[in-house]
Formats: structure tokens, C-alpha cells, sequence
């Protein structure tokens, strides 16, 4: 016979988060996790006892999840506002579909009303901001924002259009979500941004 597959936590985890991509809290159930995954339900129990337990570690797995794949954009963009509008973006797939979006909000109700969840969406939040101010740090050190511009104060505001952004956009449905959220970051961006000196050319 062959043997069982092995597989872990973070295979698991993947195929978890793959699983809720798919279902709702109320239909997700450790059996859908583990055909998932490619094991038995029982791998599953015996591993972490229970979905909520299984869950409670992919989020605080996820705590520093946001703030990381700040850091990594930052690696691939020169432009400190690019980092900003390329996570805008990417946050957007969230929102693939207005039904997508109400799944992510179902999980989000969990997360607020459950302390234990709680506990951990705190700590990505606060992660994910720490993130944002470290941008616009470095936007207003490179010149991209003016002096004007307060770093902790403007991310606060950032987070706050991004996750009402998510919500417009599934009311209006008015063009792709990654536009629509990138536009409020702009927006929130605009009277910050500095103004670049053109450069007069001669025509001698």
C-alpha cells in the first residue's frame, strides 16, 4: 500500500486559505480543508484538533502577512508611492467578485467577534500600518511627498480608504476593484504629492 502523504502545517495552511477562497465560514468544514490538502479529515483532527484551532494558527500565522508583502514590493518598485498603489492593488483580490468580497467579510465578522481572532487581526493591523508608515518615510525623504505630509497620520488614513474602498466598489461595481482602490490612494495622496519642476529647453 502506499504511503499516507505528509504534508505541513504551511501546505496545510495553503490549502486552507485555497478552501475559504471557495467557501464561506458556514461551509467550510475540515474535511473540504483536507481534500484540499490531499489528506484525511482525521490527519487533520489528530493534527490540530478542531477547524477553529486549525484556523486560529493560519491567522496567527498571518499576522505579519501584510506587512511582509509591503516589504517585498518595495524590493521591486524604486518608487515609494508605487509600493503604495502596487499594494492597493493586490489588496483589491479581495474583491475578485462582489461574492468573493462577502465571503472575506464573513471571515472578517469572525474575526471581530472572536477575541482570540481578534487578537491577531490587531496585531496584522497594526503590522500592516507600521509597513505604510515606513513608505511614506521614505516618500517624503526621496521627494516624492512634501514636508507637509505626516507619515503616521496619512497611513491611518490610507487603511481607512483601502478597506472603505472595498466596500464602495462592490456597491458601484464601477470598474475593476484594483482601479478603484488604487484612485482613493491617489486621492488621499494628492495634496501631499510634490509637484516636479519642469525643465525649460532651449532652442539654441
Amino acid at each position: 500500500m502506499p504511503r499516507p502523504r505528509k504534508a505541513s502545517d504551511d501546505d496545510i495552511f495553503a490549502a486552507a486559505y485555497r478552501a475559504m477562497t471557495r467557501l464561506g465560514p458556514g461551509d467550510l468544514t475540515l474535511a473540504e480543508i483536507a481534500d484540499e490538502a490531499g489528506l484525511t479529515a482525521g490527519a487533520l483532527v489528530q493534527r490540530f484538533g478542531s477547524k477553529r484551532e486549525l484556523l486560529l494558527q493560519l491567522s496567527a500565522g498571518a499576522a505579519d502577512g501584510n506587512a511582509s508583502f509591503i516589504r517585498d514590493l518595495r524590493a521591486k518598485h524604486r518608487s515609494p508611492i508605487a509600493v503604495l498603489r502596487a499594494y492597493a492593488e493586490c489588496l483589491a483580490s479581495l474583491a475578485a467578485s462582489p461574492a468573493a468580497l462577502a465571503r472575506n467579510l464573513a471571515y472578517l465578522q469572525i474575526d471581530l467577534t472572536d477575541e482570540d481572532f481578534r487578537r491577531h487581526l490587531l496585531a496584522q493591523a497594526k503590522a500592516t500600518r507600521a509597513a505604510i508608515v515606513d513608505v511614506l518615510d521614505a516618500a517624503v525623504f526621496e521627494g516624492e511627498l512634501t514636508r507637509a505630509a505626516n507619515p503616521r497620520a496619512l497611513a491611518r488614513a490610507i487603511e481607512t480608504a483601502l478597506s472603505g474602498s472595498l466596500l464602495t466598489w462592490a456597491i458601484y461595481r464601477d470598474g475593476g476593484a484594483a482601479r478603484w482602490l488604487r484612485d482613493d490612494v491617489d486621492a488621499v495622496l494628492a495634496p501631499y504629492l510634490r509637484k516636479r519642476r519642469r525643465t525649460r529647453t532651449s532652442n539654441r
